[in-house]
């Protein structure tokens, strides 16, 4: 794979996601291991920075940032990382197509209005696209709809109805046919679950995906 740089755009929580010895998040820890060195990056709903100052710090990528909240943006600027306050549903027209290694959803996705506009234009202008989200089809939300009738809440999904920043419920078998509706090659898949790596039945067990991807064009 490429290099990368990253960016920043929505406000990601990325609540529950099992964590490893050092407390960094199993999803990041992927995601670091994934990106090559000194890599373009930009990482789209990028929150406080985390993930980005991790990728900086570990793999020398250079980096920019997008997200919404401002307060957040301030906080990530004085990590000492490239971010600007933008909202990636308006598009990224003003980068050029092929202009990152990798651009990276993290945790991001739900939240955006215009998915296939945002999936279309992340590959547009990155040669990878690397998505994270939470899986709304984990046993415990099934359990949850099926006996209580209510709208689940779990530790990925740890809001009511009335006030979730997630605008879709997708599960991991969704982002599958998505993909392939859309032309879009799965390089990589990665499944946490609450306490580990999930390595079969990620639909039912995993409360979280990751997923490296490409256009099919370009394999």
């Amino acid at each position: 794979m490429p290099d990368s740089t990253a960016t920043c755009n929505l406000s990601s929580t990325g609540a529950g996601i099992a964590r490893g010895a050092n407390g960094e998040r199993l999803d990041h820890l992927f995601i670091v291991d994934v990106v090559e060195q000194g890599s373009r990056v930009l990482d789209l709903g990028c929150g406080r920075g985390t993930l980005l100052k991790l990728l900086v710090d570990r793999k020398g990528v250079r980096g920019t940032g997008v997200e919404i909240v401002e307060e957040k943006v301030y906080d990530a600027v004085g990590k000492g990382l490239s971010v600007y306050h933008g909202d990636i549903d308006e598009g990224l027209s003003d980068y050029p197509a092929g202009m990152f290694d990798y651009v990276i959803l993290s945790q991001t996705l739900q939240q955006a209005r215009e998915t296939v506009l945002v999936m279309q234009e992340a590959l547009r202008v990155a040669h990878y696209l690397i998505v994270s989200l939470p899986n709304f089809a984990h046993w415990n939300a099934r359990l949850q709809l099926m006996f209580k009738g209510r709208a689940p809440v779990t530790k990925s999904l740890p809001y009511q109805w009335y006030d979730t920043p997630n605008i879709h419920s997708v599960s991991i078998q969704d982002f599958y046919v998505f993909a392939r509706e859309h032309h879009i090659d799965i390089v990589r898949a990665f499944y946490v679950g609450g306490r580990g790596r999930v390595g079969f039945w990620p639909n039912l067990r995993a409360q979280h995906g990751v997923f490296v991807l490409r256009h099919a064009d370009d394999v």
